[in-house]
Parts: C-alpha cells; structure tokens; sequence
C-alpha cells in the first residue's frame, strides 16, 4: 500500500474499529467510520495524479484549499464534459511538505474536522 504512513497515522490517533481500508481503481480507501477520507494513489504508469486524494463535499473544497495551498483538482477528472467525481482534491507526493501536509491532513480527521470526508453514495444493485 502506498503511503503506509497515513494509516499508521491515523491509527495512533483513532481506534482500530473506525478504521478500514479497501482496494479501489488499484488504489487504496481509507475510511473513518462511514465516511471515505481518503485515496493512497501511486501509479508508476500514470503518475500525474499520485499522492493522497481527500476526500471532501464540494462546498467545502474552497476552505480546504485555503489552509493547504498544494492541494489541486485531479487531473484525470478535468476533462470537458466529466462529471461524477466532484468533491475530491489531490495532495501530489511530489509538493514540497508533503508528508507534513498529510499529517496535518491526519490530524483533522482524528479531531473530526467536518470538512475532510464525505459518506459515499450507496451502490446501486445490478438487475432492479
């Protein structure tokens, strides 16, 4: 898993049962009760986007952005006509201060800052 640390973080700072951590688009999820924080991304085929996505509601990019000036959009979503994947920011591994951004990171969501997370949208169930 790519950026182990995170975890390592945020299982200083929370207890093991609110912490779980899925496989997804080869990537790893992290999830603090029910709500998705965050994407561990590192792709050595397609590295634009590696570093950690965070996850977040749309409205509250702005004030995120703000106290994390490195973060930015995902690259690979900002195509014309794209939709479906509003609400996230990426925190590249190659900025300056990464790690001590993701800690920082690590750190609001431990306190349980309202703005780092979002519940996902329930699957929709094949064949209904």
């Amino acid at each position: 898993m790519a950026y182990a640390f995170v975890l390592e973080e945020l299982g200083s700072r929370l207890s093991p049962d609110r912490l779980r951590v899925k496989p997804m688009f080869g990537s790893h999820a992290l999830y603090v009760d029910e709500k998705i924080v965050f994407i561990l991304r590192r792709k050595e085929n397609s590295s634009r986007d590696n570093g950690v996505w965070v996850a977040m509601m749309p409205e509250r990019m702005e004030s995120v952005a703000k106290q994390f000036p490195a973060l930015r959009l995902i690259e690979m979503f900002q195509t014309p006509g794209r939709t479906g994947f509003s609400g996230w920011l990426n925190l590249p591994e190659s900025e300056e201060g990464f790690e001590e951004s993701v800690y920082e990171l690590c750190r609001l969501v431990a306190s349980g800052d309202p703005r780092i997370g979002k519940i996902p949208k329930p699957k929709k169930r094949r064949g209904h």
